[in-house]
């Protein structure tokens, strides 16, 4: 089985077109649906490689489960803007994970970018994450950035600059790119011990690339449950 991407090879050095970014000073709760049915964008040794945004979660400023709800310390401090920048991080001690920073500068929100369906650049994908379905080259967060060569250096680029290493672009094709892979599935998060409640994941269900189905977070109402912050960094 080979992925195909719904328009074209996707977008070339000429016609790159970064969000900008107004796109990314409203809330990471706005921001994280929109975002999907995009570009994520990869300059590699053999040119472009990355594919559709298909699934994202976002985490806000009163999130207990946000690593900026507490304070500003140095692994985080990119999440306090300016917006539009990665917020690249460690987990686990084995995997980075990508986050495109909200709000104005001061504010701590971020959308993780949970899957994208690979579309072009494969063959260098491949190279760095060798699996045996296509689809499973970048459906989660860890699998994407290694897929996709995404690691700490890259923490605080420029999203918005097409001579960045790493860009967030407009897909010209999106509305027919949403039409084929949605609908829009709105679930909890996945994995967390606090805040597992708030409906912040998004995802394209119609994707084969999701990290995990919509039924392994609950349905979630279109809109958050406010809660009082409180809990762990």
């Amino acid at each position: 089985m080979e992925l195909r991407p719904e328009a074209g090879p996707g977008p070339t050095l000429k016609d790159l077109a970064p969000l900008p970014r107004a796109f990314f000073a409203p809330s990471a709760e706005q921001v994280a649906p929109e975002l999907l049915g995009h570009w994520l964008v990869r300059r590699t040794p053999r040119g472009l490689s990355g594919g559709v945004i298909v699934e994202t979660e976002a985490y806000l400023a009163n999130d207990p489960a946000s690593h900026g709800f507490r304070r500003q310390t140095r692994r985080n401090r990119i999440m306090y803007g300016p917006p539009g920048h990665a917020y690249v991080y460690f987990i686990y001690g084995n995997h980075w994970c990508f986050n495109a920073v909200c709000r104005p500068a001061g504010v701590a929100e971020a959308v993780l970018v949970r899957a994208v369906e690979a579309g072009f650049g494969l063959d260098w994908m491949r190279e760095q994450r060798r699996v045996a379905k296509p689809q499973d080259l970048s459906n989660g967060p860890a699998k994407l950035c290694a897929a996709l060569g995404i690691e700490g250096s890259l923490d605080g680029v420029d999203l918005c600059d097409a001579r960045s290493a790493v860009v967030l672009a407009r897909h010209p094709e999106r509305t027919r790119a949403l039409r084929r892979l949605g609908p829009v599935v709105v679930t909890t998060r996945i994995g967390l011990t606090q805040a597992s409640d708030w409906p912040l994941r998004f995802l394209l269900g119609g994707s084969a690339s999701v990290s995990r189905p919509a039924g392994h977070g609950r349905p979630a109402p279109s809109r958050r449950t406010q809660a009082q912050p409180a809990g762990e960094e």
